[in-house]
């Protein structure tokens, strides 16, 4: 049984992967980290996650370079669409992580509407692995969709795991709200 869970979003440059991220936090930019940081999946609810928005592909070092904090259960991580992504799906494989994936196909910014087709043997070895979903996902369509199905996702396997935190200052507040 996978005990960690990673939120993929697998694509070309500029496909939209760090559009992703930015949607899911509600922020203008957010950026790799060194810390956990709240991941809020409703008004009162959170989880502690790490992200890798930028991947380690295009930066030239391993995931394990770029995660900083040990043992993490949920890494939200952008994975580049080249040859040796492989890698860093072989380093969440020994650590035991659940591969959840959306493959940005075609990418918001690709050239051409028709999809790409995998080529590299990436999505192969994704689907033989058991304890993985990846799902195909068309990035010039809105973001919202794909976003709200992240997040689900994240819950109730955070749910399942016990892993869910209730901000209690905002429960009062939003219980306070509704009073009124």
């Amino acid at each position: 049984m996978n005990e960690n869970l990673l939120i993929g979003i697998l694509g070309s440059r500029k496909s939209g992967k760090s559009f992703t991220w930015n949607t899911l936090f509600n922020k203008r930019e957010v950026k790799t980290g060194k810390n956990l940081r709240r991941l809020y999946l409703n008004e009162t609810e959170y989880v502690n996650v790490f992200l890798v928005n930028g991947s380690a592909e295009i930066r030239k070092k391993s995931v394990s370079q770029i995660i900083t904090v040990d043992k993490p259960r949920i890494i939200l991580c952008s994975l580049q669409y080249v040859k040796n992504v492989s890698k860093s799906i072989n380093y969440f494989e020994k650590n035991n992580y659940f591969l959840y994936l959306h493959w940005l196909n075609p990418g918001y910014n690709d050239e051409h509407d028709s999809p790409m087709f995998f080529h590299l043997g990436i999505i192969n070895k994704i689907m033989a692995k058991e304890g993985s979903m990846i799902g195909i996902r068309n990035a010039k369509l809105g973001v919202d969709d794909r976003v709200k199905e992240i997040r689900d996702f994240i819950y109730g396997w955070a749910k399942g795991q016990d892993l869910l935190v209730v901000d209690e200052w905002k429960r009062r507040k939003s219980a306070i709200d509704s009073r009124q």
